[in-house]
């Protein structure tokens, strides 16, 4: 009788860092924003993987010893620094799932994704450009009853948040048992569609496999030195940063978004070989001479929030440096496709893809399709369908057969195939849903707070370029209205919309 071989478990995040620490525990592995004490006020770090791998070992025994259980959730609200990095990796060794909050939610969303989550921990930074994060991260954990510990990095933080510094530096050797398997839980993102708020759970391995589409697909060498400036509170953003630098084994260089003159500096001071960044800010660099400014750069990782805008984009120039556009649709999914000799974005076809995209007999790391109702659909190892099941339909005819669930994601990005190139065409995006950046929000949620502020106030989302659209108010007291919409706990891009404009003669 043949030997029974058990198979091996898919790999965690946190097994894919112990790898790169087994190989170069003195390696430098994390480095903070230059700026970071103008952000956070803390000095900025630099970390070899064996100082990381302790911190993050202290960091989890924290989170043991605070009395968290397996799998139970851990929220995340922190700025594109070292401390986001270990304690998302901290998080997974001690078996936990890590729920990203971004930078701008104020209490209100917090608190929806707190109780949506039912999280047991929240971890913050003790102010964030002069915000004080530690406050709504409290006022937060109040409203949301499953919240049993509070922890911040940074100074003067309240009374009743535990100082992960101090974790840190006085590091405790408690540890537990956590099976090192991929397809278990690790991480939980947040998206608007048209049905409402989303939490999207994924596994390690579905990280892992957006992971290796873009790192693939751009041609990434071994050993490269990124530079991540696209902040970190989503999938895209985690994906593109932490686990591109876990499966290049390399070093990660952080930007918290964004200074211009700082990031450039950074850039040649660590001899980045990769930028990551927002592909309509990578374009504005590549116009003024790239190759020359930052001479060790050669690949440029440009993440396209509005994806319906990379057929009209601007070419790009530099010869020296190649340009991946990602295609993102909120967190449903992502895909790249690295642009061709001519600088122009190479043509999207339906079907399989590979990682990389265009080489035959790669895996394949998703399928791209046009659904019924003409608009894109997302299948693949990254994708996770249930987490945007719709609703079941209400039927009284008892005999009908129930549909199987659907094995695709459907973007609501309305799109079309041209008939000459069989390439599809992104046309726009998802009805009645804003997008300022990295922030979406449903259109009707406008009128509701603009409702809020009283008769005559306006508030509205108008075209933009660089970010999808841009916020505009007006009202008959533009101060009363920004602190009446703070006080309602709403993100900041809300309020100053708000803001008192210069007259103009």
């Amino acid at each position: 009788m043949n030997p029974v071989t058990q198979s091996i478990p898919p790999p965690t995040l946190d097994g894919l860092f112990q790898r790169i620490l087994a190989r170069k525990p003195e390696g430098l592995a994390l480095l903070d924003p230059l700026n970071k004490q103008k952000i956070t006020g803390q000095l900025p770090k630099r970390l070899s993987f064996a100082e990381a791998d302790r911190a993050i070992s202290a960091l989890a025994a924290h989170f043991i010893e605070a009395g968290l259980p397996s799998n139970s959730v851990i929220a995340v609200q922190l700025p594109n620094t070292v401390e986001f990095m270990l304690t998302v990796l901290a998080a997974h060794r001690a078996g936990l799932v890590v729920a990203l909050l971004p930078l701008l939610w104020r209490q209100a969303e917090l608190t929806v994704a707190l109780n949506r989550t039912g999280a047991r921990c929240i971890v913050t930074m003790a102010k964030v450009d002069g915000i004080n994060y530690a406050d709504l991260a409290m006022n937060a954990a109040a409203d949301a009853f499953s919240i049993r510990h509070v922890c911040g990095f940074g100074v003067d933080l309240p009374e009743g948040m535990a100082s992960l510094d101090l974790a840190i530096d006085a590091p405790s050797a408690t540890a537990r048992d956590v099976n090192p398997d991929g397809r278990r839980a690790a991480l939980i993102s947040f998206d608007i569609t048209a049905d409402g708020f989303r939490a999207v759970p994924r596994r390690h391995l579905n990280l892992i496999a957006g992971g290796l589409a873009l790192s693939l697909e751009s041609g990434l060498p071994q050993g490269s030195t990124l530079m991540s400036a696209f902040a970190p509170s989503s999938f895209a953003g985690l994906t593109a940063s932490l686990v591109v630098w876990l499966l290049s084994g390399g070093t990660l260089a952080l930007h918290h978004p964004f200074d211009a003159e700082t990031l450039e500096h950074q850039i040649n001071e660590h001899g980045c070989d990769a930028l990551i960044a927002p592909a309509p800010m990578a374009l504005r660099l590549d116009g003024i001479d790239l190759a020359l400014r930052l001479p060790s750069l050669r690949h440029v990782i440009g993440l396209w929030r509005a994806p319906e805008q990379v057929a009209s984009s601007a070419l790009w120039s530099s010869q020296e440096i190649t340009l991946t556009d990602v295609y993102l649709f909120g967190e449903a999914g992502l895909f790249g496709a690295r642009r061709a000799a001519d600088g122009a974005p190479v043509a999207i076809r339906p079907g399989p893809h590979g990682a990389p995209r265009d080489v035959t007999g790669s895996s394949v790391s998703g399928e791209i399709m046009l659904t019924p109702k003409g608009t894109i659909g997302l299948r693949g190892p990254m994708v996770t369908p249930a987490a945007y099941a719709p609703p079941p339909s209400p039927t009284s005819d008892d005999s009908q057969i129930e549909q199987p669930p659907r094995d695709y994601v459907d973007t609501d990005y309305a799109a079309r195939l041209d008939r000459s190139t069989g390439a599809i065409c992104i046309t726009a995006p998802p009805s009645g849903i804003m997008a300022v950046g990295g922030y979406r929000f449903l259109s009707q949620d406008l009128q509701e707070w603009a409702r809020r502020l009283g008769q005559g106030a306006l508030l509205t989302a108008l075209p933009d370029r660089m970010s999808g659209h841009r916020l505009a108010g007006r009202a008959q007291d533009n101060a009363r209205a920004r602190a009446a919409l703070s006080e309602l706990g709403l993100n900041p891009l809300m309020v100053e919309a708000f803001r008192d404009r210069p007259q103009v003669n």
